[in-house]
């Protein structure tokens, strides 16, 4: 029989965004593969649960009230029975205790470089078991070169002497994100009252992916050129961000539209039929749908930040995310320019093609080997 793994679904638990995306993606292309069986564990209920058991993924509830009380003493006890060979946790800590071989994916180290970004429970959840976790496992994978970076400045006890413990395996895209037909466009353009096309963000509104200052830069061309395209919002509100919706509310007769949580196929129907993608995010650990955007065929203004330039490779206009002024220019940039937008389009296309999730799974299995093999940390 092939090793079992136990997975660390919590990312699951709530409906899921970008950590949740990625374990539910990776696992899509890993339960099928055979090198490995793999056991989901949560402390309530899991999001796309069906989606896990397709692919031959069972899911045990070890019920908790609290996700890091969870992973920290009730998880450790059920890993004790001894029918799992290695823990892979995709969300950035592993248990303290416990014999298991353990991996863990690391998406970003905001916790530390930005905290402000988070609530003190999710503070209070990950970096009193950073070091440890990373001190204790048997490898560690980062999501971009980035984040790897930013693991060795901050915690270079737990690779000193071992670079082959830290792994770079970046995300990847699913293969309906493609370019969209020009009758479904023109369908999504209508319905939502933009035929010209219109200014796309997608994620949640929370203070690290800086709507405000996008809000802003946007607010300022519809003065300065009333032709500007209207913007679209795809996302919840986060941590810190309903202060956000008095303004949204203000501007929503100018040409702003914030459309809530939607779901994945909407999500792919609003890529495939946007003019401009714009994500200013402060700090991203991969940065997903700049990724998706550029598979949908649709030209990227990100930040110049953290992995954003990395993943987007040249095919994406990069401005600092501080500056207001600097986005807007990059957005009229593009909208006067016929010829840029669909050059960095074309640029964004064939990167895209680079990120694949089951190309990210395989990497996966590697290191799963890797684990086992390895001798346990001093």
């Amino acid at each position: 029989m092939p090793p079992t793994v136990a997975v660390d679904l919590r990312a699951l638990v709530p409906a899921p965004t970008g950590i949740g995306v990625s374990t539910r993606e990776l696992l899509a292309s890993l339960g099928p593969s055979g090198a490995f069986q793999y056991r989901g564990f949560a402390h309530r209920p899991v999001h796309d649960e069906a989606i896990l058991a397709a692919a031959g993924v069972p899911v045990e509830v070890v019920p908790a009230a609290l996700g890091v009380t969870w992973q920290q003493w009730q998880l450790p006890r059920r890993l004790q029975r001894g029918d799992n060979d290695l823990h892979w946790s995709p969300l950035q800590t592993l248990p303290l205790l416990g014999d298991v071989p353990g991996v863990v994916t690391v998406h970003d180290l905001t916790v530390l470089l930005f905290p402000d970004f988070h609530t003190l429970k999710v503070r209070y959840s990950q970096v009193p078991f950073l070091a440890r976790s990373f001190e204790r496992a048997r490898r560690v994978i980062a999501v971009s070169n980035a984040t790897a970076d930013d693991l060795r400045r901050h915690f270079p006890a737990a690779f000193v002497g071992q670079p082959e413990k830290l792994r770079v395996i970046h995300g990847g895209v699913r293969p309906e994100f493609t370019p969209g037909e020009p009758a479904a466009i023109a369908a999504v353009r209508a319905e939502l009252g933009c035929p010209e096309g219109y200014l796309l963000y997608a994620g949640t509104l929370e203070p690290r992916k800086n709507i405000g200052t996008l809000v802003t830069a946007w607010a300022a061309l519809r003065r300065e050129f009333p032709a500007t395209l209207p913007l679209v919002l795809a996302g919840g509100y986060g941590w810190r961000s309903r202060s956000l919706e008095r303004q949204l509310a203000e501007l929503a007769p100018a040409g702003l539209r914030h459309l809530g949580r939607v779901t994945d196929a909407r999500l792919l129907e609003l890529l495939q039929a946007a003019s401009v993608f714009v994500y200013p995010s402060f700090y991203e650990g991969f940065g997903l749908p700049v990724v998706e955007a550029m598979a949908c065929g649709v030209p990227v203004v990100t930040s110049d930040r953290s992995s954003l330039p990395e993943v987007a490779g040249g095919a994406a206009l990069l401005v600092d995310p501080q500056d207001a002024g600097q986005l807007a220019g990059a957005v009229a940039h593009l909208l006067a320019e016929p010829g840029l937008s669909a050059e960095l389009a074309g640029r964004g296309l064939e990167r895209a093609r680079t990120f694949r999730w089951d190309t990210a799974a395989r990497a996966h299995e590697e290191v799963f080997t890797e684990a086992l093999a390895a001798e346990p940390p001093g």
